[in-house]
């Protein structure tokens, strides 16, 4: 059996607890499934490295092709954080670039908390418990600790005019961090509805 991780003596296998077991006591079902395995993993990393080279060309050439309309005709492509689509000429084909941010919030949350909490508290004394609830599930934490963003950002929506709650609006929006951001590449063909359909580019979806 082939190890990348070291040199075994002639004859012998490694299990998957690091024991050295000699071949001949290893049954042919076993050899014919690790043979199996292997040769699907090794596969699947031509494929994992075909498509990280698909998305790195295609991100190159969208941004070259970004740039050269940019310097020849003056025309800005690309809509909010980058995200862009492109369509072939007859329409049949449009490819998307999106951008996805993933967010989270500083300690100037628990300040905003601080002042809603206020604003609830008094707005509460005698009336009914329904902003009470709202700013609770806002502020819910799920089974890992994390509050969600959309809920949180959600209450802003709100119309109140309240001082502290326009105070606690603003650090809200001030506590707001790019945590990370994700690249992606869709690939649509318009069927014979006119509705694009994705060239799935998923194991899952092909």
């Amino acid at each position: 059996m082939k190890n990348n991780a070291l040199t075994l003596p002639d004859g012998y296998w490694q299990d998957a607890k690091g024991y050295l077991v000699p071949e001949s006591l290893i049954k042919p079902i076993d050899k014919a499934r690790d043979s199996l395995v292997r040769e699907i993993v090794i596969n699947a990393k031509g494929v994992n490295k075909a498509l990280s080279d698909f998305k790195a060309q295609s991100f190159g050439d969208i941004q070259a092709f970004v740039d050269l309309s940019i310097e020849e005709y003056d025309t800005r492509l690309g809509g909010k954080k980058g995200n862009l689509t492109l369509y072939s000429f007859d329409g049949r084909y449009k490819v998307q670039r999106a951008i996805q941010e993933r967010i989270a919030f500083d300690e100037r949350l628990q300040a905003a908390r601080s002042l809603i909490d206020e604003c609830v508290q008094e707005w509460t004394a005698g009336s009914g418990p329904e902003i009470k609830i709202i700013v609770e599930k806002a502020f819910a934490e799920d089974n890992e600790g994390n509050i969600s963003t959309g809920r949180v950002l959600g209450l802003r929506r709100y119309d109140i005019t309240d001082s502290r709650w326009l105070r606690a609006m603003e650090a809200i929006g001030e506590s707001v961090q790019v945590v990370n951001s994700t690249s992606y590449i869709r690939v649509y063909e318009r069927d014979n509805n006119g509705q694009y359909q994705p060239v799935s580019l998923d194991v899952a979806g092909v």
